[in-house]
Order: structure tokens, then C-alpha cells, then sequence
């Protein structure tokens, strides 16, 4: 008899832990839909939040395993928050983890799944914003120069560097930009950035000049794959390029050019807002070419001017001079 309720006791938990389980993998699809459909997010940070919310949800099945989404407590989150602490998360990464947990339980109260956010004063860390690893235009010119022009591929990668450059453009912006987005009369280029947002950025007569060169005069002898037709930049192949081959290309011009510096792909963009912002461009118009959400993302760029204004000053003032 004793045995026959601890079965049907073991039976009965065993139940609703997995209908907790996947009321809890229920509302994370739907959080995912959400994000995708109604916010428009990009395919990376929907991945990002649904793995986030994973990690909460394998937390809560770990200790916690009889609660739904609805039972979740701001102790419990903050416990998951001294646990994920403990995998030597970077504060970013925390910071990122944090912002998901608030967008899901935000969601789950909009869909009213749950009457309570237990996120609502969940605490984000502090993040020490390290300044971007930027060029000087005098290492973009000599990195420039030393691409091979001889080869279709030397002037492929000269009209996409100098395109990156000239537009502060992120490498994803770069190798997705079609012909099609070029408005060559006008000036301006039309890029789909973060979230599939369109804006449209000023083009330089130089980059103009090198993207008709290479649209002209090379590219057009590739075998284009189907597909792949409107696409600017493309391999030997046929079709568009990787992001891997621009980060290889930038390297091995560093490596040429003596640069010393961690380069990635970025440092074109950061250059590029660097150079506007030392030249006095306006903070907001900064903003709408890079296609940042927010101003304070744009404001790290003031501090790199702050930082090259202090060492032009110790550099030339007398009193500094040994």
C-alpha cells in the first residue's frame, strides 16, 4: 500500500515538473516570436535572449524545479545572477543576460502570463566601457596603399575598405550591401543595420570612384551565383563575401603596414567616428551615420576626442618638454 502512493506521489511530481517544463519552454517561443515579429530584432540578438533565458530556465529547473514563470521571485533571480557570476561571465555578457531577463518578464506581463515582474528592480552591474581600438588616418592611408591593385581582388579590397572607411559601416552592413543601394547621384547609400533598420549614410566621391572601378572593370567577370547578382562584394567564387576574408584582409594589411594594434573589422567604424568627432562633427548627426539607438553609445567617441585633445596638449605645451 505504502508503495503504491509513493508511486503514484512519484508519478504525480514527475507530471508537473514536466508540465512546468514546458509551460517554461512555451513561453520562451513565444518570447522568441515576440522578438522576432513585434521588436524586429536581428537573428544574432534573438539567439542571444533565447539563450539567456535558457540559462535562467536551467537554473530554475536545477533549483527551483516545481516553479513556473509566474512563481519566479526577485531573490530567485538575483540568486541566478550570483550563480552565473560564479561562470566568470564578463560584465558585458551579465549586463546582456540581465537586459534579457527584464525584456522576458516584460513580455510575460503584456501577454498576461504573469501579474508580477520580479525583474523590475533587478540591478545591472556598472560597465567600465573600455575606449575602441581606433586608426590613425595617417595608418588608414598606408594600409590603403599597400593593396596589390594588379588583382581583381586588390581593387575589390580597396573599394571595401575604403567603403567601410568612408561610411563607418559595420562589417555585416558591408559585405550584405547590394547595388541597389547605391544612390550614386544623390551621394548616399542605403544600409540595413541592427534590428533591420534602414538608414541612409553619405558616400564620399573616393568611395564612389573605387566601388565604379571595381563594378566596372572586375567584377563583372566573376561567374556570379545565382542569388547573388545585386551583391557588391564577392568572392572568387561568385558569391558574396565573408566577413572572415574582411577580417583576414585587415590583418594581413596591418601585418604589412607594421600595426601593432588588435585590429578587427570595427576599427574602420571606430576610426570613421573618431575622425568626425575630432573634426568637430555634431554628436547626433554622428549618431543617425552609425545607426546607434541610443546617443550615450555614441558618446564613447567624446572621450576619445577628450584623449587625443590630452595628447596633443602634454605633447606640444613647453612645461612638457624635456
Amino acid at each position: 500500500m505504502i508503495i503504491a502512493i509513493f508511486n503514484t506521489l512519484f508519478i504525480f511530481n514527475h507530471s508537473n515538473l514536466l508540465i512546468t517544463l514546458q509551460l517554461w519552454k512555451t513561453n520562451i517561443q513565444d518570447f522568441k516570436y515576440y522578438l522576432q515579429v513585434e521588436k524586429s530584432l536581428s537573428e544574432n540578438s534573438v539567439v542571444s535572449y533565447e539563450s539567456d533565458i535558457h540559462k535562467l530556465m536551467v537554473f530554475i529547473e536545477l533549483y527551483h524545479p516545481s516553479k513556473k514563470p509566474a512563481d519566479v521571485t526577485l531573490q530567485d533571480l538575483q540568486e541566478f545572477l550570483k550563480y552565473i557570476s560564479e561562470f566568470h561571465f564578463t560584465e558585458t555578457t551579465q549586463s546582456r543576460i540581465i537586459s534579457g531577463i527584464k525584456h522576458f518578464f516584460k513580455f510575460l506581463i503584456l501577454e498576461n502570463y504573469i501579474q508580477v515582474n520580479p525583474a523590475e528592480l533587478l540591478e545591472t552591474p556598472r560597465i567600465n566601457r573600455k575606449l575602441p581600438v581606433f586608426l590613425s588616418v595617417e595608418e588608414i592611408d598606408t594600409m590603403l596603399s599597400l593593396i596589390d591593385r594588379s588583382t581583381p581582388e586588390g581593387e575589390r579590397n580597396l573599394a571595401m575598405l575604403e567603403t567601410m572607411y568612408s561610411c563607418g559601416l559595420r562589417v555585416s552592413e558591408l559585405i550584405s550591401l547590394k547595388l541597389s543601394d547605391l544612390h550614386i547621384n544623390d551621394g548616399f547609400i542605403s544600409v540595413i543595420g541592427k534590428g533591420d533598420k534602414q538608414r541612409l549614410v553619405p558616400i564620399g566621391k573616393s568611395a564612389l570612384k573605387l566601388i565604379d572601378n571595381y563594378t566596372t572593370h572586375h567584377r563583372h567577370h566573376i561567374n556570379i551565383k545565382k542569388n547573388s547578382e545585386d551583391m557588391i562584394f564577392l568572392s572568387r567564387r561568385g558569391t558574396p563575401i565573408t566577413r572572415q576574408m574582411v577580417f583576414y584582409v585587415i590583418k594581413d594589411l596591418a601585418e604589412k603596414a607594421g600595426i601593432k594594434k588588435k585590429l578587427s573589422p570595427h576599427t574602420f567604424r571606430h576610426s570613421f567616428a573618431t575622425h568626425l568627432v575630432e573634426g568637430g562633427a555634431d554628436l547626433r548627426a554622428v549618431q543617425e551615420m552609425l545607426g546607434h539607438e541610443s546617443i550615450t553609445t555614441t558618446e564613447i567617441y567624446t572621450h576619445l576626442d577628450q584623449y587625443f585633445l590630452r595628447e596633443n596638449i602634454l605633447s606640444y605645451h613647453p612645461r612638457n618638454k624635456q
